[in-house]
């Protein structure tokens, strides 16, 4: 994973972690066409969202253009499932990427291929 990857996997971690005490979310169709199409697969649920979380991901959603097709899908899918985990299961991928940012950068593809391995191949 190059460090732009790790860089928008961490981001969307972090702010669908986010939370907000009595903030008034936005509504949708006050973003711009770009926010939209960044933020697609989370349509739906976004007047659900705590403010903070919302300003969080318009900010990611600032770099999604930036992004070629490939990255772009893999930032919608890592998005959409992100929003269909439970919040236990948010909590144990957050410990896992924490874990994960203390292994020395040369050993990651090993824990990379391990993990994999544990998984039955699945990424």
């Amino acid at each position: 994973m190059c460090m732009k990857q790790t860089a928008i996997a961490f981001v969307i971690f972090s702010l669908l972690a986010a939370t907000a005490v009595n903030a008034s979310p936005q509504h949708w169709n006050t973003l711009t066409a770009s926010e939209k199409e960044a933020l697609a697969p989370i349509a739906r649920k976004w007047g659900s969202l705590p403010e903070a979380q919302q300003h969080n991901l318009k900010n990611v959603a600032k770099y999604f253009s930036d992004l070629n097709s490939v990255e772009r899908q893999r930032f919608h899918n890592r998005l959409e499932a992100w929003s269909k985990l439970s919040p236990e299961q948010r909590q144990a991928a957050r410990e896992k990427y924490r874990a994960f940012s203390q292994v020395p950068e040369d050993k990651r593809e090993e824990v990379r291929k391990m993990v994999k391995e544990e998984q039955g191949g699945n990424p």
